[in-house]
């Protein structure tokens, strides 16, 4: 008969961030214990607050399915001795497998006779299972942080205060340092009380009699709905940030929203600082009209009833009040000073103690910015206006806004720099110079910004690099994979050329030029860049779950240009399927292969047909001639790539009639040439040898 398990595992409150995952994790982990188990169920229902972790497991089989087997033990010439005893390793043999030689069988196995032994293991109950199994469900998950309490040397996400455990209406016993299992749940904190839990299947209408929402699902429908209703009685438009929402909905157990109010003079401090110090920091749903702009008003959650919801909306307000005082006081004082004195500040502040000043870090990006301009094709008005948001693009990092309000950092810089007079594209650029801030955030949406991105993710790479501060494993303390990951999505997206190691060479020469580097050796740094950058181009294709053979193709290919990665990848993983895709790229390696043993100058690909031995040869000679003129460097690689394949049936019969390596070195010689004419075309492509076509 089909049975219902309830776990409950009652802590003190939880960070809002870890809830969500944490139940997951635990249905994960039941799931895979009642698998490994033989206990059958039907589904986990998950419930969960900031002192619960709960999972309901329904049409769970009430015992273990019994398990019979046949096992195989050694062969009968190894079981017997010649008088037909026994031996010691057929008696341990049967002894391990809970029998007795009496038990054993003969079998033939492949005309081999071998001893057998059937053995029975009958299942065990449910509760049996659970009562022993559960605890470790339970002490060994994992959470970002974890904490010990009292003279306990366990730890947990937070203290363990309650445990239920119930198979239908029996407990099953589990029992946790000093807190034993039993059918006792706790209520709300303030409104509710201690809950007897009579039955598995009673949880959640029995702790919805103590004032908790216990599914949070239904919990974040229930703050969705209370909120869309005080935007249409007051007629608001409340966009609801679901990140926001995930958040209150694991920091409340009964949810009631309710609106407040903020003093009209707040609304010209810019909204980004408004919306900051709502959302970020009180976790507050701001209100907009029907044009967008911001009102004076905002939605929170209460984790509780609507008794006294008045006093609540006065103390939230009075909380906003004097954090947008602050605000409105660094909003005035900040514009007293010029972007220059901010920029003079920069000098005394500290990038990194082992790399320098954030005033120099800036001289380093203004020159490395003025190059890649060049190399990208600025106009004139965006390589002046790129080069005045390099001059001051971290001025807003000493303003007394962003050291209040630190994750404004670069948008303050926007504001400001208009304020005083900047164009808009500069202001723009220093906003975007942060782009991505996570693996798949934002990108820059204007050239100037996306090439100040790029630069100040160069410099930040190259420096700590310099001075031996690299990701090891899982530590990566500044953020450099994200920042080299944000250059590969940044260069994709912008369509630019990106020669890794000619930029980072380029670059070295330019700041040794200006002689900007600082004392940093970044000419040690060039290989070990390019493979960090190179890296994360493959981290891209990974992400986007490309043929790992493809991606070691165009990673490994000889220009090691970012652009040239993406537009071979999207070629070979375009053309994949084609019916003479495997004849071509056999054609191509086949000679791939000849040329990487050749001994003979790049340079020197003069090919003589006086000295061709058949027509093979000519005609090879003449259609890759027609080809030289079409592929050119600007060429797409799909254009590229259907040119060079069409050579494929001139090459397959240059090797049917062709004896590559003569005897003759002349010969010899130019037949090398000719195959390393197509060699440096093909390899535009990547190392197509790395690719596994069948």
């Amino acid at each position: 008969m089909a049975k219902t398990y309830l776990l409950e595992i009652g802590l003190e409150e939880m960070p809002a961030h870890v809830v969500t995952p944490s139940v997951l994790q635990l249905k994960e982990r039941m799931a895979k214990f009642l698998k490994d188990e033989r206990l059958s169920f039907d589904a986990i229902k998950l419930f969960s607050t900031p002192r619960r972790l709960t999972v309901e497991v329904s049409g769970l089989d009430d015992k273990q399915a019994d398990v019979k087997k046949e096992v195989r033990g050694p062969a009968k010439k190894i079981a017997q001795d010649a008088d037909g005893n026994w031996t010691k390793a057929a008696i341990g043999f049967s002894k391990g497998q809970g029998a007795s030689t009496d038990d054993i069988v003969f079998k033939d196995v492949k005309g081999t006779p071998y001893v057998f032994v059937q053995t029975f293991t009958a299942g065990k109950t449910a509760k049996e299972v659970l009562a022993a199994g559960i605890k470790d469900v339970i002490t060994k998950m994992n959470f970002p942080t974890m904490m010990k309490w009292s003279t306990y040397s366990f730890k947990y996400i937070r203290p363990v205060r309650w445990l239920v455990s119930l198979l239908d209406d029996e407990i099953v016993p589990i029992q946790i340092l000093d807190v034993k299992a039993g059918r006792t749940s706790r209520g709300h904190r303030f409104l509710g009380h201690d809950v007897e839990i009579k039955n598995a299947t009673d949880y959640e209408a029995d702790l919805a009699s103590v004032f908790v929402v216990a599914d949070a699902d239904k919990r974040k429908a229930t703050i969705r709905k209370q909120i869309a209703a005080l935007a249409e009685e007051h007629d608001w438009q409340i966009k609801v940030n679901e990140d926001l929402l995930e958040e209150v909905n694991n920091l409340v157990e009964y949810p009631t929203a309710f609106a407040g109010d903020f003093d009209t003079k707040y609304l010209t401090i810019p909204d980004e600082v408004l919306i900051t110090s709502m959302r970020d920091h009180q976790r507050f749903f701001y209100v907009t009209d029907e044009q967008d702009n911001l009102l004076p008003h905002f939605v929170s959650v209460r984790n509780g009833n609507s008794d006294h919801l008045e006093n609540v909306a006065r103390g939230n307000q009075k909380v906003l009040t004097a954090r947008l005082e602050d605000a409105a006081f660094f909003f005035h004082e900040d514009q007293q000073h010029s972007i220059q004195e901010y920029v003079e500040r920069l000098k005394k502040v500290s990038f990194h103690d082992k790399i320098g000043t954030m005033y120099e870090k800036m001289q380093r990006v203004m020159y490395i910015s003025g190059y890649l301009a060049d190399q990208f094709g600025l106009s004139e008005a965006e390589k002046n206006q790129l080069h005045r948001a390099a001059q001051i693009y971290k001025f807003d990092l000493v303003t007394g806004m962003v050291g209040e309000f630190p994750e404004l950092q670069g948008v303050m810089g926007e504001k400001y720099a208009e304020l005083k007079g900047e164009n808009p594209a500069v202001g723009q650029a220093i906003r975007e110079h942060y782009m991505p801030i996570s693996a798949d955030g934002a990108l820059p949406q204007s050239k100037v910004g996306a090439v100040l991105a790029v630069a100040d993710k160069i410099d930040s790479i190259s420096s700590f690099f310099a001075v031996g501060l690299t990701p090891s494993g899982s530590n990566d303390p500044f953020a450099l994979r994200r920042q080299a990951f944000g250059i590969v999505r940044i260069v994709r997206d912008q369509g630019w050329d990106f020669p890794i190691r000619q930029f980072e060479a380029a670059i070295q020469k330019e700041l040794e030029a200006h002689d900007a580097t600082y004392s940093l050796d970044f000419a040690k740094q060039t290989t070990p860049v390019t493979a960090f950058l190179t890296d994360r181009v493959k981290q891209w294709f990974s992400n986007q779950k490309l043929r790992y053979d493809i991606v070691d193709t165009v990673v490994k290919g000889s220009r090691q240009d970012i652009r040239e990665m993406f537009k071979a990848a999207d070629v070979l993983n375009a053309h994949q399927n084609d019916p003479k895709f495997k004849d071509t790229i056999e054609a191509f390696t086949r000679l791939l292969r000849i040329t990487a043993k050749a001994d003979l100058s790049v340079e020197d690909l003069t090919v003589d047909p006086s000295l061709f031995e058949n027509d093979a040869e000519q005609h090879l000679y003449d259609a890759v001639a027609e080809v030289q003129k079409t592929v050119t460097a600007d060429m797409a690689m799909e254009d590229r790539f259907k040119a060079l394949a069409g050579l494929r049936p001139l090459i397959v019969d240059y090797f049917e009639q062709t004896m590559v390596m003569s005897k003759d070195e002349a010969v010899r010689n130019n037949h090398i040439k000719q195959l390393l004419i197509i060699a440096k075309m093909v390899n535009v492509m990547g190392d197509l040898n790395q690719l596994v076509v069948k």
